[in-house]
């Protein structure tokens, strides 16, 4: 039986430090200073935290943003401790977060995840409904956390238009025959490789269908394995991310396949999706 979760916005600079002790937890870093998490609150933010009985066991942080004539709300960090990351409570902290912007006005929250981290981009894709067309590239720089060290910090930015129809009702998967865009195969350890695409793959796919690409289930398994192997994924996805951006496509969800080992990212002409 799960715990019961209660969400609340916290506000006290108690209740502040606790997140602080909560970031040094999850991500072995130094946690954000009281004077900007309490700034942001303050100027149309907000911080939530996630409790079973009276122990915080998760948060998210929010700050203002504005950017050619467009206010959206930035979620900058979703936390949670490690024993609890499999009670649905990162989701909770979303459906909280939504609704309070809404109350404030917000129609857009942003943020960003890394795009091999299927775990993350599950609960963004597939349970949200958020899209993204926008990769950057070695976002944060050099990060000495555990799980992004030794990696260059590609970052997808997540756009969840929280009064759209598409939140409601998303892309229907089985509407169009999908197309593969690359390949895989396997080591002799069962990892798995990705191929590289032809020079101009995008020149012959057909607009009209949802393109597959493939990424790996468990990324930071596959990276304690054979860190190099990852930064292989790591070069080639982005490269692929970043032709099919410019070509307007959106990616939408996140599918299982046959194989354990290998998840698949859907992309759609972004023109198509009801934002």
């Amino acid at each position: 039986m799960s715990p019961e979760i209660k969400i609340k916005v916290l506000k006290t600079t108690t209740e502040l430090k606790r997140i602080q002790e909560l970031e040094k937890e999850i991500w072995k870093m130094d946690p954000l200073p009281l004077h900007q998490t309490i700034t942001a609150s303050q100027n149309g933010g907000f911080l939530l935290g996630a409790f079973i009985q009276e122990e915080m066991v998760g948060f998210s942080y929010s700050f203002a943003g504005f950017n050619k004539g467009l206010s959206y709300l930035c979620s900058h960090m979703l936390g949670i401790q490690p024993c609890h990351q499999v009670n649905g409570i990162g989701a909770r902290l979303k459906q909280a977060q939504m609704e309070i912007a809404r109350e404030m006005g917000y129609e857009l929250i942003t943020w960003t995840y890394d795009p091999l981290e299927t775990r993350n981009a599950h609960l963004n894709l597939n349970k949200l409904h958020a899209i993204s067309s926008t990769y950057v590239e070695n976002c944060y720089g050099e990060m000495e956390d555990s799980l992004n060290q030794g990696l260059p910090s590609d970052r997808l930015k997540v756009e969840w238009w929280i009064n759209s129809p598409h939140i409601i009702e998303p892309f229907a998967h089985d509407q169009f025959e999908s197309q593969f865009l690359c390949q895989w195969e396997f080591t002799e350890d069962q990892l798995p490789v990705l191929m590289s695409p032809e020079d101009g793959f995008e020149n012959n796919m057909d607009h009209n269908k949802p393109i597959l690409v493939p990424v790996p289930s468990n990324f930071q398994q596959l990276k304690k394995n054979n860190l190099e192997l990852a930064i292989d994924w790591r070069h080639k996805t982005r490269k692929i991310f970043q032709t099919l951006f410019n070509k307007e496509y959106a990616v939408v969800s996140l599918i299982k396949s046959e194989h354990e080992l290998i998840y698949f990212y859907k992309f759609v002409q972004k023109e198509i999706l009801k934002l």
